[in-house]
């Protein structure tokens, strides 16, 4: 089974649209809900296709940080799910920065989880071993 699920707090001094155009700029949702976390609101985007992922997958590729990227979604491979957070700053002008807690990212990040029988076949996909910066291969997306 796939399950991605994107989401990110609106704080009280943000915008509901730009933080769901930042998730926008990188993922694609079949499903987009809200909810109240105390005083703070919380977007989610859920899709059950690994395809909702290809906006990212190009971005990857356009910063060219698949190594660092790659190490990232390593290091949050837990059972058969990838998680990692994304500066919510640096997605609303569609730029890819990796964070490693929460604070790293002034107004929270955006979490993103991803859930998949065969996480190294995601990995693989969306971040290729390279050679000087080069895809050693490119693989297809992975079957669902």
């Amino acid at each position: 089974m796939t399950r991605i699920i994107v989401e990110a707090e609106v704080r009280p001094s943000e915008n509901k649209d730009k933080v769901l155009q930042a998730m926008l700029n990188f993922f694609d949702f079949e499903r987009i809900k809200e909810e109240k976390v105390g005083i703070s609101l919380v977007v989610i985007g859920e899709s059950s296709t690994l395809k909702s992922l290809l906006r990212f997958h190009r971005a990857l590729r356009d910063e060219k940080i698949l190594d660092s990227a790659r190490k990232y979604l390593y290091k949050g491979v837990s059972g058969n799910s990838i998680s990692f957070m994304l500066n919510k700053q640096a997605a609303a002008v569609r730029r890819i920065s990796f964070v490693d807690n929460e604070n790293e990212s002034p107004l929270g990040p955006i979490k993103v989880r991803i859930e998949y029988d065969d996480p190294q076949a995601v990995i693989d996909w969306l971040t290729p071993k390279t050679a000087k910066g080069v895809p050693l291969w490119e693989n297809p997306i992975p079957q669902e």
